[in-house]
């Protein structure tokens, strides 16, 4: 895992705001969204994950995706790539990736209305 994903894992756990280069963490009550360039790629509950790949189906986004299921997803869950299209899943189960997946009862619903500005 990356020092970026770390710190933008550590930010999501302590419930914080943070920002450092492309990304960003915005929490308000209990759900922290995680943005990459600006774009919503994450919601994160306190016991659900919601992916979106903001537009852009990148490394990048995938690695940030997968280090915060790492942390805070289903165990063993991860996005990957396969003749250029995204899966989720733990070598058992297998899910087309889809914007809004969600692991986890929790509801994640965007009723915060953040639309935070971009971190640069």
């Amino acid at each position: 895992m990356r020092k970026i994903e770390k710190a933008m894992n550590q930010a999501v756990h302590d419930s914080k705001n943070w920002c450092s280069g492309n990304t960003q963490v915005v929490t308000e009550g209990y759900i922290s969204k995680v943005y990459l360039h600006g774009n919503l790629i994450a919601k994160v509950g306190l016991e659900s994950i919601q992916l979106f790949d903001g537009g852009w189906q990148t490394v990048t986004t995938k690695s940030r995706l997968n280090a915060l299921l790492h942390s805070f997803g289903d165990d063993g869950f991860r996005v990957y790539q396969r003749k250029f299209e995204w899966f989720v899943g733990d070598g058992n189960l297998e899910f087309e990736f889809k914007n809004g997946i969600q692991f986890g009862e929790e509801p994640t619903s965007d009723e915060l209305g953040v639309d935070p500005a971009y971190c640069a």
